[in-house]
């Protein structure tokens, strides 16, 4: 999961996410909130066990790990069995069973991310009023689908529905930075890099360095590529699978603004948001995330 801590001291110590945001007390088998059924809680424990074993586990196995009595566990995983939430195996050993999918699915299937992104880049306020604005790939364009455009006076105002080159904007290199290098290139084998500055990128040679240096970071920069005088900062935001990002978000910004403190505190902010939304569908980091 994200580290929301560690966001929090990134943005210099100061916490610009609510404490029940931050604050997630781990719950142990034993333990179960006021009012709530200790049986339950010990059945989550032993499917969040078996969730980040990358093995099946024996009922002995599963006993040393909750420090629990062998016939508690016996009878939680055998509840769990017959409600399809766990599968036994010929050996006897237990593993995650497929109903565990159907939730996630469901659960999945419930998530729009545009409405998660309108609720969640609340939490994650600029420091001065910066854009923040939320993107889908389409072929080598991106397609804007929510934002919160800037107080700053910048010469481009966002909108749902508006298009822009991948290659130039912060979201699109965030966007194609989860993709194959194969991938791009398949893109791009019929699109020319039309460049709408003169800091526009105009070679797929050129791209694929700086989605590479993008992959390595965890985020891209727009830097004047889109407009001049303006910097923009994007990540990606991803689901469970492994097909690529499922939309990004970027942060805006006059460039003759910025320091570095101030540079630092936007990409820690638009990180922190992609990898909160990330969370939310169920996705992994990449690595150069925080």
């Amino acid at each position: 999961m994200y580290n929301y801590e560690q966001f929090s001291q990134a943005a210099g110590g100061r916490s610009i996410v609510p404490k029940s945001v931050v604050e997630q007390p781990k719950r142990t088998a034993q333990s179960a909130p006021k009012g709530g059924v200790p049986s339950v809680a010990k059945a989550t424990r032993v499917l969040q066990v078996l969730a980040d074993s990358k093995e099946p586990l024996s009922l002995a196995q599963l006993t040393r790990a909750l420090s629990q009595p062998k016939s508690s566990v016996l009878a939680i995983c055998t509840t769990l069995v017959h409600a399809g939430l766990l599968r036994k195996l010929p050996d006897g050993r237990y593993r995650l069973g497929t109903r565990v999918l159907d939730l996630a699915r469901a659960y999945l299937g419930s998530i729009n991310v545009a409405e998660e992104f309108t609720e969640a880049h609340r939490l994650f306020p600029t420091p001065n009023g910066e854009g923040m604005v939320l993107a889908v790939l389409d072929e080598t364009d991106v397609v804007y689908i929510a934002c919160r455009n800037s107080d700053l006076p910048l010469d481009i105002n966002y909108r749902i529905g508006m298009r822009l080159p991948a290659h130039c904007a912060a979201t699109g290199k965030a966007l194609l930075s989860t993709l194959p290098e194969s991938r791009v290139r398949a893109l791009y084998k019929r699109s020319r890099l039309t460049p709408l500055t003169p800091y526009s990128l105009r070679s797929l040679d050129a791209l694929l360095e700086d989605l590479g240096k993008a992959r390595a970071l965890g985020y891209a920069t727009d830097d004047e590529e889109t407009r001049e005088g303006m910097i923009c900062y994007g990540a990606p935001v991803l689901e469970w699978s492994d097909e690529g990002a499922v939309a990004a978000v970027a942060v805006t910004a006059l460039k003759q603004s910025l320091d570095k403190a101030r540079r630092e505190k936007l990409v820690s902010t638009v990180t922190a948001l992609a990898g909160y939304l990330s969370d939310r569908l169920g996705g992994k980091h990449q690595a150069g995330v925080p």
